[in-house]
């Protein structure tokens, strides 16, 4: 039976081109359809227990998603993409934010659109389509190893696995070696996780360690939030867009 009613929706193409999902995975056609903003979606932003929770966002997006797919799967960076989509659907593509102002030597006001931030700059050659893993060679052990780009699934479970840690041990942080666990998916052609874990707990060096993080973050596909601001003739370089709570409450202040 068809709705009274229609929602508009748009398309939303996903940073990563849907080349690491597995080929029968609605997302490896590297685009969503997402609906607009209506009043009800509105009544998940202010709902309390997702604020407190810190679930809001993804409750908002998977009411918004109307593409058929698992939200666990989504990249990261393809969320993230998501996301901004999501604004611009529901609040418009202007979204002022704070910045500090070298020349004013204080914090000013800026108007970013939206619809002007471009993806990342990503070497595909890098991705076997159909499959999340890369090759690296740590420089500093020369040890082989492969790793995933991290999913939502992927930071729901370092969360949970932090939150353990964290009432075991409440005076140590476990953030780098946990995310580097579920990131590493071999090393030296060893697949077991508990290799993987040892590997990382014993063998994985402090230089090899940044190097794979920053590799990581250079082949992630992402929306580039990295923007040059040019107001009344000043120009700033290098300005990382704030996602402050006028992002989805645009009347509320930064």
């Amino acid at each position: 039976m068809e709705p009274k009613f229609k929602l508009p929706t748009e398309t939303v193409t996903l940073p990563s081109k849907g080349l690491l999902y597995p080929k029968d995975n609605p997302l490896s056609k590297g685009e969503i359809e997402m609906s607009y903003m209506s009043a009800k979606h509105e009544d998940i932003l202010t709902n309390m227990n997702f604020i407190k929770n810190g679930t809001v966002i993804d409750k908002l997006l998977q009411e918004l998603i109307v593409t058929p797919i698992n939200y666990n799967d989504l990249l990261v960076g393809d969320k993230n993409a998501l996301l901004f989509a999501a604004r611009i659907l529901g609040y418009g593509k202007e979204y002022e934010i704070q910045f500090y102002n070298t020349a004013l030597k204080q914090l000013d006001n800026y108007t970013v659109d939206l619809t002007e931030l471009k993806e990342k700059e990503i070497d595909e050659s890098l991705f076997t389509p159909g499959s999340n893993e890369v090759a690296f060679t740590l420089p500093h052990s020369k040890n082989e190893i492969t790793f995933k780009i991290l999913t939502h699934g992927d930071e729901r479970a370092i969360e949970s696995e932090l939150k353990g840690l964290k009432k075991i041990h409440p005076d140590k942080s476990f953030d780098v070696t946990t995310r580097l666990k579920y990131l590493i998916t071999s090393v030296e052609g060893k697949r077991d996780r508990k290799d993987i874990r040892e590997f990382v707990d014993t063998y994985l060096t402090a230089q090899d360690s940044r190097a794979l993080r920053d590799y990581y973050a250079k082949v992630m596909p992402d929306i580039d939030t990295v923007i040059t601001i040019d107001k009344d003739g000043y120009v700033q370089e290098g300005v990382d867009i704030p996602i402050g709570i006028s992002f989805f409450w645009p009347n509320t202040g930064a």
